[in-house]
């Protein structure tokens, strides 16, 4: 089966990143224009959190808070749950549902390399099952 850095070569590794001082306003407006569900909080070069779309519904939405006035520190999640590029698809599937997590960064020491969706993953493998449907097919009727 593939490994994730094998996705991110296909995908292709933008990182869409936001400041955690920076307004949970101008993060939903950053998701919006790159029609991203989540962006990594980084300071500098370090990964420190992560803020989804769920973020925003749970934490500002729901709690009736400000978009403009509360920080992405205050709604984001952290410590985040990562990836190394030699990862199994099937088993970042595995974590994506045991942990109810849809982004997973792509990491290789400190270095951020990309990020990995629930869908990329499962359009890997849904992929990956048609190719061996196609090759039992193949070894059935030859």
């Amino acid at each position: 089966m593939r490994q994730v850095k094998h996705l991110l070569a296909t995908k292709g590794s933008d990182i869409f990143a936001i400041a955690p001082e920076a307004p949970v306003l101008e993060a939903i407006k950053h998701m919006a224009e790159r029609c991203v569900g989540a962006l990594l909080v980084m300071r500098g070069e370090q990964l420190v959190g992560i803020v989804s779309e769920r973020d925003y519904a749970r934490k500002v939405i729901l709690q009736g808070r400000s978009s403009a006035q509360t920080a992405v520190s205050e709604i984001m999640s952290s410590p985040v749950l990562t990836v190394e590029p030699e990862t199994d698809v099937f088993d970042c599937m595995r974590m994506c549902t045991d942990s109810r997590v849809r982004h997973l960064p792509v990491v290789h020491g400190n270095r951020v390399l990309g990020v990995i969706s629930i869908g990329d993953l499962v359009k890997e493998v849904i992929s990956a099952q048609a190719e061996q449907i196609d090759q039992l097919q193949r070894y059935i009727t030859s």
